[in-house]
């Protein structure tokens, strides 16, 4: 008990898993991945898996810590919202309770995961009953928006991601609405840095696909590219005001974006961070 347990969903977009998974090997005592046994997404529709993705996995699993966890995820009476919350919860119930419960996403890029783990661990203490002292701990997301011919547009403000828990009673993806801790950590989410083909995909099998305005989204990030990206506002998919501007970092490679991105920049304040905790404390303090 007590150990750090990650998660994985495998869909559609599973190929991005071989980006995601390595970051947080090393400094995780196993990880589960859920694979639909039937291979169907949130929506129903089905999906293929190539077998090369499986002997990658062998090949990469050397020391064994990774589960494969199949299982019937897709439930045709529920929404596709309603779909994915039973898939985390299944998941976080394999990897058990009383274990530090981390689910990321197969477009997420833990930058230093052995750093979150260690933040983590300063509240080991409330593993020992869970359902008593239910806990979040965050991060924050790094939203690359789109490709470009010279290198990346992205949010300009990182967003608040949901990545660990004690206590899996997830209420909309990974948020259970419990008191969240916030830490200073960050990953680059890929979210729609993907072609128009993929990105079409995502929303279909997405489990907030209904609050999506995907023709007004679409027509506009066909259009922005890094001549032009200052000359828009409000980028979001759901509440388009919830990414105000772009940035734009130079690099043709993902070592190159990583050198020229100044992430102390971007990164909130620890004055910030500290603020956003003692809201949740004081908030919680009753309940």
């Amino acid at each position: 008990m007590k150990k750090i347990h990650v998660g994985f969903l495998m869909s559609y977009d599973y190929p991005k898993l071989k980006n995601s998974l390595p970051p947080v090997y090393a400094a995780s005592d196993a990880i589960f991945i859920a694979l639909d046994e039937n291979l169907k997404t949130w929506t129903g529709q089905n999906f293929q898996v190539e077998n090369e993705f499986f002997d990658w996995i062998k090949k990469f699993d050397r020391d064994h810590k990774i589960t494969i966890y199949r299982d019937n995820f897709y439930d045709p009476k529920l929404s596709p919202i309603e779909n994915d919350n039973r898939e985390r919860r299944m998941l976080s119930e394999k990897m058990g309770l009383g274990n530090w419960l981390i689910q990321v996403d197969s477009d997420e890029y833990f930058l230093n995961f052995e750093n979150f783990v260690k933040d983590v661990r300063k509240y080991d203490r409330f593993l020992d009953n869970p359902e008593k002292n239910k806990i979040q701990i965050a991060a924050w997301l790094l939203n690359i928006y789109k490709y470009v011919d010279d290198g990346v547009l992205f949010v300009d403000k990182p967003t608040r991601g949901v990545m660990a828990t004690n206590f899996p009673n997830y209420r909309v993806a990974r948020n259970t609405r419990q008191r969240i801790v916030y830490t200073q950590n960050l990953l680059l989410h890929e979210t729609v840095a993907r072609t128009e083909t993929e990105i079409l995909t995502k929303f279909e099998n997405w489990g907030h696909q209904h609050q999506i305005d995907l023709e007004g989204f679409m027509e506009k990030w066909r259009k922005v590219d890094s001549s032009n990206y200052d000359e828009y506002r409000d980028f979001f998919y759901i509440e388009p005001e919830k990414w105000k501007k772009l940035e734009f970092v130079k690099g043709n490679s993902w070592e190159e974006v990583n050198k020229n991105l100044d992430y102390h920049k971007i990164m909130p304040s620890d004055f910030y961070t500290w603020k956003k905790n003692f809201g949740q404390w004081f908030k919680f303090l009753w309940k």
